[in-house]
């Protein structure tokens, strides 16, 4: 039997988090935003989000794969940058919308 200690469980003070930190299921997504694969699990995530509601607590972890994904460490510093401002989801929104965007031009 796996203990909770083993558990990577989300935690406010590392991971973004939708719902309640208590809820009874948790999904702990590490991503980057970069990946077309992160990028292709996103409708998926929010419907079972959508399906699961209060049940569900979903925390993000950015996992930037940079040795594949050039692009991936500024985009989740982006992401960070924004949840500075509260608007961490919106951003995490975006850039996933727009992953064949991602460059270093300003």
């Amino acid at each position: 039997m796996i203990n909770q200690t083993q558990l990577k469980l989300p935690d406010p003070e590392r991971d973004h988090i939708q719902g309640a930190i208590d809820a009874p299921m948790a999904l702990l997504e590490y991503g980057d935003y970069e990946c077309p694969f992160c990028g292709e699990v996103q409708p998926i995530v929010r419907e079972i989000q959508r399906r699961l509601g209060d049940d569900l607590c979903f925390a993000f972890r950015h996992f930037p794969l940079t040795n594949v994904h050039p692009h991936a460490e500024h985009a989740a510093e982006a992401a960070e940058g924004a949840g500075e401002q509260r608007a961490f989801w919106p951003m995490h929104e975006m850039l996933f919308a727009n992953q064949g965007a991602l460059d270093d031009r300003r």
